[in-house]
């Protein structure tokens, strides 16, 4: 067979095996259009691997349930995405390398959305720091709103990827892709007015800055919340261009100009995701906000012994 060969594109079906090898056809012609590279994928799976670890490890320590859960198990997929790839990486047109194909572009499109809850989690926290009443909605009203919002993102991104994957015509396949888009489209979304009620609350906190909560005022002062808030800012902005990145390449479709391209892969993909991650692992929510879980415990506990003091006294 000729490098000429005609090859169904209807669907990323894995079935080019069946006609082309390494020998007969051009890279090009593969599902990932390139051979994936062998190191630099192997550096980004033991990053990962490191990550979640580190992530396990300290959620277990400081007991942040809910963050060690939303990182943990966006490693998890990263992991399985980036072994994917490396089983693509010898052979692109084998069977074993279009079902690597599958696995790596149905988790590592997903993943993400599991570190943005993460990332979502931490707004209520700081607020909370600053003095609820600036907010102009409860603090935990932010951690509703975005989990919401990110859960209906990361189930239009499954089924998307799953009819895409499965479907053997052309139009299954489109149908497939554009629920893809727009789950990508609505983590955008999501992360654009994330941003912006961010925004908004530093804007009330610099109009307000006579009025935060006293008792966490060394808190908010110490060196390792400051330092959390730039990591929180730059593992934000480190996702929200990921994923403009992946709205893009997925809109210029299967096999086009920016999926065929490993280096836009490895740089507002890989790069970027594992950056938002180590990030957070270096200045941890469960580290850097001790001294708050701290405060409030002290001021919890002062609350209950003046209520039964005041019993006592009322009996």
């Amino acid at each position: 067979m000729s490098g000429t060969s005609t090859i169904p594109t209807a669907s990323p079906t894995p079935t080019y095996g069946d006609w082309c090898t390494v020998d007969t056809c051009p890279v090009s012609e593969s599902m990932f259009g390139y051979f994936p590279s062998m190191g630099f994928n192997a550096v980004l799976l033991s990053l990962f691997v490191l990550s979640t670890i580190g992530f396990v490890v300290v959620g277990v320590w400081k007991k942040t349930w809910g963050f060690l859960t939303a990182m943990t198990l966006g490693g998890f997929l990263e992991i399985i995405g980036y072994i994917g790839r490396i089983g693509g990486s010898k052979d692109p047109f084998s069977g074993l390398g279009g079902q690597a194909f599958i696995v790596q572009i149905s988790c590592l499109t997903i993943a993400p959305a599991c570190y943005a809850a993460g990332i979502y989690l931490c707004l209520a926290r700081i607020v909370t720091a600053f003095g609820t009443d600036i907010s102009r909605i409860p603090p935990r009203w932010y951690t509703y709103i975005f989990i919401f919002c990110d859960v209906l993102s990361l189930v239009m991104q499954s089924v998307g990827g799953a009819i895409a994957a499965t479907s053997e015509d052309r139009a299954g396949t489109q149908v497939g892709t554009n629920i893809t888009i727009a789950g990508l489209a609505w983590q955008v979304f999501t992360m654009t007015l994330f941003m912006a009620l961010c925004g908004e609350f530093a804007w009330r906190c610099y109009q307000r800055r006579d009025s935060f909560d006293e008792s966490q005022r060394s808190f908010r002062e110490s060196k390792r919340f400051k330092y959390f808030l730039i990591a929180l800012g730059a593992a934000t902005l480190f996702i929200y261009v990921r994923c403009i990145y992946r709205v893009a390449e997925m809109a210029d479709g299967w096999g086009g100009r920016l999926m065929a391209n490993e280096t836009y892969f490895l740089v507002l993909e890989g790069l970027m995701v594992i950056l938002a991650c180590l990030v957070l692992n270096v200045f941890h929510p469960g580290i850097c906000f001790q001294a708050s879980y701290a405060t409030r415990l002290a001021a919890t506990k002062e609350y209950n012994v003046e209520m039964s003091s005041s019993e006592g006294f009322n009996k």
